[in-house]
């Protein structure tokens, strides 16, 4: 170890007061103490006696580079694991909450297009986007998954829950149409639902025993869903995505209000084509009302 390197050991060893600390760092004790509170820096040592704070001088760093993260709006075990790691895995963990901020803000910002075209008075011209029409389902059998999910949960859940009833259609005589999620009650961040992931198999019999096998771990069930006539509107990968899809829905209902359609059970999302393959323009879900004539 040089000379040099020694002055800089002892010079990152120094004990400095609350108040001089702060000073160096930039900061304000009160910004200290909140750290030292949320577990993100805690003093060197604390005076038994007094409760005085002590910080190292070696410590300003990781005060500023977390003053720093706090500007971000950062969560705080987040700020921590950054922190703790550094270097370049510390840059990627930074680099993936950014990335995730940016989708959460360009959400919003669709959602506020969307909600700018509500209240100017053009919903209609948003609905024309969309090309509503019915057909006539046939009787089926279906396995079930239920759960009451928030709506920032669906990307998650839905292919979860969904692989789950579709590995298990394999003993129930395979699938025989596209795999839907049902919506018992409104879904949003702020109602939970229930949402239903559904699939169709082909053996009621077989489906019946696999869900009595399945116990109280998830809400499971089979049953024979009745003939009906669904409307529906046919959107791409990229529309799928919230509040686009909400448009959809909305188009859907207009059109049966005008068209003197009733509603005949819980509005439903149908996946038909592959969603890891499919492109963002590409058609993957068909938005769908059971309906009846009043």
């Amino acid at each position: 170890m040089t000379e040099d390197d020694q002055v800089n050991v002892r010079d990152d060893d120094e004990l400095l007061t609350i108040g001089a600390f702060a000073a160096r760092a930039r900061l304000t004790a009160k910004a200290l103490r909140l750290y030292d509170r949320l577990g993100l820096l805690a003093p060197a040592r604390v005076d038994e006696v007094s409760g005085y704070r002590y910080y190292r001088a070696g410590q300003v760093d990781r005060a500023r580079l977390v003053a720093l993260l706090r500007q971000l709006d950062m969560p705080l075990a987040r700020i921590a694991e950054v922190v703790e790691t550094g270097g370049a895995e510390g840059a990627d963990l930074l680099a993936a909450h950014w990335a995730e901020t940016e989708a959460r803000f360009a959400a919003r910002r669709t959602l506020a297009e969307y909600l700018r075209g509500r209240l100017s008075g053009r919903s209609s011209e948003m609905y024309e986007k969309f090309e509503v029409t019915t057909v006539d389902l046939p009787e089926q059998v279906i396995i079930t998954e239920t759960r009451h999910v928030l709506a920032d949960e669906l990307p998650s859940w839905i292919p979860a829950s969904l692989g789950r009833l579709e590995e298990a259609a394999v003993a129930c005589g395979g699938t025989t149409g596209a795999p839907f999620v049902a919506y018992h009650a409104e879904v949003s961040m702020e109602s939970d639902g229930p949402a239903e992931s559904c699939v169709p198999v082909a053996d009621e019999a077989a489906a019946r025993t696999w869900a009595a096998a399945q116990g109280r771990t998830r809400r499971i069930e089979a049953r024979v869903e009745p003939a009906r006539k669904l409307a529906y509107t046919r959107i791409t990968k990229a529309q799928v995505a919230h509040p686009q899809i909400i448009a959809a829905f909305e188009a859907v209902e207009a059109w049966m209000k005008r068209e003197g359609w009733e509603y005949d059970g819980p509005c439903r999302e149908i996946y038909f084509a592959d969603w890891d393959a499919a492109g963002p323009e590409d058609p993957v879900c068909d938005v769908a009302f059971p309906v009846r004539r009043g």
